[in-house]
This record gives C-alpha cells, structure tokens and sequence, in this order.
C-alpha cells in the first residue's frame, strides 16, 4: 500500500525512538500500562508520533482497562484499517492513513456513540494539549 508520507527504513530509524520504530513500522505492540499517555487527561489531540498527523480528540478517549490508550473514533480520515491474522486471530489493524504507521486494533466493545474501542499503542501518538 502507497501513502502520502514515505520515508525509507533509516529515516524511520533516525526520527523514531526504538520502540516507536518497532510499533509503528514493525507492528509491535509495547506493553500494557507502560505508556504515559495511557493517564493523559487534558482536553487536547493525539497525534500520529511519525508524521504528526492529528488522529484522535482527547474528548473521544475512555478508560478500556485494557493498558492501552481507547478511544471510541477517530478524526475523519486519519485511520486506515486492514484485517490482521498474526497470532491466529482475526482482527482489525489501524494505521495512520497518511504514513501507514501501525497504531493497534479496532475491536466491536467500545461505548456509545460507536460502539467500537480504538486500541492505540500509547508509543505511537504524541499529545498536545489544548
């Protein structure tokens, strides 16, 4: 798959942190609870952290008690999705639409309005508050 923003592997290398590197252009996912952003509370937008494209509102965010950043939608146009069968499982991988950094999954058990739980690795997302 083509996207807007492409960089070659030691672009990626030389603007991520390893574990950036390793989620977003590996498919990693970072352990739970290990992300601060996983507590982010302010009103404010989180961004994809290997392009800088605004993704999610922090007024969509939800404790899942996952370990995980939720939220139940995206930005108009900031996710891509495509189906994920590692593991033996079938799910639903999103990524950013504008560079294809791989952010989680989507799942069917989020709240209302959507019903749906963006599963975001926290790695994968800078916060600027509002």
């Amino acid at each position: 798959m083509s996207y807007p923003i492409t960089k070659t592997d030691e672009e990626w290398r030389r603007i991520l942190t390893p574990e950036q590197y390793a989620v977003l252009r590996e498919h990693d996912t970072e352990r739970p609870g290990s992300c601060a952003l996983l507590q982010e509370k302010r009103a404010g937008t989180f961004s994809c952290a290997g392009c800088g494209q605004p993704l999610f509102v922090a007024d969509r965010k939800f404790e899942s008690g996952t370990g995980w950043p939720s939220f139940f939608a995206p930005l108009p146009g900031a996710i891509g999705e495509s189906k994920d069968s590692s593991y033996g499982m079938a799910r639903t991988e999103v990524h950013c639409s504008q560079c294809g950094g791989h952010l989680g999954h989507v799942f069917p058990d989020g709240p209302p309005p959507t019903g749906l739980r963006y599963c975001i690795n926290g790695v994968a997302l800078t916060f600027e508050p509002r």
